[in-house]
């Protein structure tokens, strides 16, 4: 054996003796989310940390084909730094010139919700687009799709969405608005890996149905890798202009360490640059730094191999807990997966009806050491990073009086499913609410 495979063993009992949790016991903190690994993940990550590439390398490489394959796509997807980034990436990719008409401009607008998490929106009003509000249903808690003709005018260019804690919106109307009008389509998949959509009688992998998708593997998502995310594509084109616009705006394609990769790095002649301007060094988009480690694909990698099963946990735990809270229904408004889903949940959204206090109710489950969260933003236009556009009331359109919104905002929180929870858990959950609903 040697040195490193000796190290790797290592690794494997330094796993068991640090990283294996003892079993949940009642009075044990539940969060609403955690990491679920083994020795695998740590083995992976101590293995590319010897090797010492630290940059995009082969452990991103197979990650990349392998989360396609999963997705149901041709094309790898590209991993970049975090969700948050992902969602820049897919949005600063319609910006490019190479799109023509359909080219997203400074003023243009882009549909979606005030209801979800900000990063969502962050990229749109960073270039200088308009985000477009528009309210949302319960007890789906996706785009109210009847608002969708309402939101559109002579200046929209794309829907921007994320599905739910899961719960797919509805791609089927959304995506035909999106045909009608020849407007760009982005899934903000970060919460929704693994759920699947059936559209014009195929099941399709959520993320993929629109033009582009995003995921994120921050530790509470479907699978991690710590920091971590994905831009995916089905359109040749978008991919070229998505990975240009990660790899520092860069024209070249070369992979990193890589020199010629194309065989003209010295042929070409690219803008005003003179012939033969080294195109490595030529840039086509004003474009980022957005790539991960190796170390942290080592870890996606690992769990990648596990995804499957996690996925199905946490419809095992979601379905669980709706099954436990049937006998409060007079009293919370319980989830519902969107018609011709099958959700992949990152969590169990629950609202409050008149006369029970969502505060009271999230108040007592802390209080029993049960992790709650709100829906994200709840209302993204009443929060400080707003306070200088709602004064200048400029940057951003509301439709209609986002009057869901706002009683999801007062009303709504979730608890989690993730797979590491165990039915001793979720009924610990599920007990604490009706207790408190007696």
């Amino acid at each position: 054996m040697n040195t490193k495979e000796q190290i790797l063993e290592l690794v494997k009992q330094f796993y068991k003796e640090n990283h294996l949790k003892k079993p949940y016991e009642k009075g044990d903190r539940i969060t609403y989310a955690a990491r679920v690994f083994d020795e695998e993940e740590i083995v992976n990550l101590v293995d590319s940390s010897l090797e010492f590439w630290l940059t995009t390398g082969r452990y991103s490489d197979e990650f990349e084909k392998g989360m396609a394959k999963y997705l149901g796509i041709k094309l790898p997807v590209l991993l970049v730094n975090s969700g948050s980034s992902a969602n820049l990436l897919a949005f600063m990719t319609l910006t490019a010139p190479e799109l023509g008409d359909r080219q997203i401009k400074r003023g243009d607008e882009v549909i979606t919700v005030a209801c979800g998490f900000p990063t969502t929106v962050t990229p749109i009003i960073n270039y200088g687009a308009v985000p477009v509000f528009v309210d949302v249903t319960i007890p789906q808690y996706n785009i109210d799709v009847l608002e969708l003709e309402k939101a559109l005018s002579p200046k929209t260019k794309a829907v921007m969405l994320a599905h739910t804690l899961g719960n797919p919106f509805d791609l089927e109307t959304v995506k035909a608005f999106c045909e009608k009008h020849n407007l760009w389509l982005i899934e903000d998949n970060c919460d929704a890996l693994g759920s699947t959509y059936e559209i014009n009688g195929k099941k399709m992998m959520t993320g993929t149905i629109g033009d582009i998708g995003t995921s994120s593997f921050y530790p509470p998502h479907h699978m991690t890798m710590g920091e971590g995310g994905a831009v995916y594509t089905r359109n040749p084109l978008l991919y070229k202009i998505a990975k240009s616009f990660r790899d520092w705006g860069r024209d070249c394609i070369c992979p990193s360490g890589v020199d010629n990769f194309c065989g003209h790095r010295f042929d070409g002649q690219y803008g005003l640059l003179p012939q033969g301007y080294d195109h490595k060094y030529t840039y086509s988009h004003f474009g980022y730094n957005l790539k991960v480690t190796d170390m942290q694909a080592a870890v996606g990698c690992a769990q990648l191999k596990k995804f499957p099963i996690f996925v199905e946990k946490r419809k095992h735990n979601w379905s669980r807990l709706r099954k436990n809270l049937e006998v409060v229904s007079d009293k919370l408004i319980l989830p519902e997966p969107a018609k011709n889903s099958n959700p992949s949940w990152f969590g169990f959204l629950i609202t409050c009806k008149d006369g029970v206090s969502c505060y009271e109710l999230t108040k007592y489950l802390e209080s029993k050491k049960i992790q709650t969260r709100k829906l994200f933003a709840g209302n993204l236009v009443k929060h400080p990073c707003f306070d200088q556009l709602r004064n200048e009331n400029q940057g951003f359109r509301i439709v209609g009086d986002l009057h869901t919104t706002d009683y999801i905002m007062n009303n709504t929180f979730w608890i989690g499913v993730y797979p590491g929870m165990t039915d001793e858990m979720i009924d610990e959950m599920s007990n604490s609410i009706i207790e408190f609903l007696k």
